[in-house]
């Protein structure tokens, strides 16, 4: 695999996740209450336990595309010229 296509594919793996993270955390702004119900139907959670599972979860997410794909992109753009 050369490294142009390597580059693309970690480009386009850190959009598709970002927007994966955008759209997860609209819904989680605008439609907080569905998802609240929803997943209270499965799991006894609480308000606050339903908040910082959603925020760790998303922190964590970030986190994983920042090291998984961002970083190896940036640093194959620099390694090769």
């Amino acid at each position: 695999m050369d490294t142009e296509l390597l580059g693309r594919l970690l480009l386009w793996s850190t959009v598709i996740n970002m927007g994966i993270l955008t759209l997860w955390f609209a819904l989680f702004a605008l439609a907080r209450s569905w998802m609240y119900q929803l997943h209270s139907r499965w799991f006894r959670l609480t308000d606050g336990q339903f908040d910082v599972l959603h925020y760790g979860a998303m922190a964590f997410y970030k986190i994983g595309i920042l090291l998984l794909n961002l970083v190896p992109y940036v640093a194959l753009r620099l390694s090769s010229g």
